[in-house]
């Protein structure tokens, strides 16, 4: 008896449409995917796992999200909008700079403005900065990659302006996806943690 083969499954990643350059359709595409699958890791998750800390000092789920939709806004704002520090994405988000609460002190608490906040309030926070990127990032061209920007932005320890940096706008969209990326594995991390927590084991099990 012949044995069932599994279907086959096909990955890839396409360009989206409505870009001028087809590098930066290629380079919202993988953030797209990022956000997706960030999106299937996180459904089902309650507002108390959200803002669960496994130890004073440490990033929550909520926060993470939320950094990843203020840093997205940030820099969309500073390379691809060429705007001058301060920067604030409030009229992009709803909450400003800060509203992440990091970084978070060694033996911080976790961020107050996103006490009892939902899921859908993180997913409407990803959502309206990926909108935002993709509406400014449509009318680039692939000329426009090479463009360099030298801007102060802060320091990502302090939040205090720091010595100006040269960036490309190829790099900040780089930038972009491998912060999301970075954080998205966190994200995964503090889930591992939470539920072995629950299981009353020992949170590095």
């Amino acid at each position: 008896m012949l044995a069932r083969m599994s279907p086959m499954v096909r990955h890839a990643i396409e360009p989206l449409p409505g870009f001028r350059s087809r590098e930066v359709a290629l380079f919202i595409a993988q953030m797209d995917d990022q956000n997706r699958r960030l999106s299937a890791d996180t459904r089902g998750l309650a507002a108390d796992a959200l803002a669960w800390q496994p130890a004073p000092g440490m990033n929550t789920i909520g926060m993470l999200l939320a950094h990843i939709a203020i840093v997205e806004a940030f820099w969309t704002r500073l390379v691809l909008e060429d705007r001058t520090m301060p920067i604030d994405p409030h009229d992009v988000l709803g909450i400003g700079i800060d509203g992440d609460g990091m970084p978070i002190k060694p033996d911080g608490r976790p961020s107050a403005a996103l006490a009892g906040r939902d899921l859908a309030f993180f997913d409407d926070l990803l959502a309206r900065a990926r909108a935002h990127i993709k509406q400014v990032a449509a009318g680039l061209e692939d000329r426009d990659l090479e463009r360099e920007i030298t801007r102060e932005h802060p320091n990502p320890d302090t939040r205090e302006p720091r010595s100006g940096g040269v960036v490309t706008v190829r790099w900040m969209l780089y930038h972009v996806l491998e912060h999301e990326a970075s954080h998205y594995g966190q994200i995964l991390l503090l889930r591992h943690m939470l539920s072995a927590s629950a299981a009353g084991e020992p949170a590095g099990a």
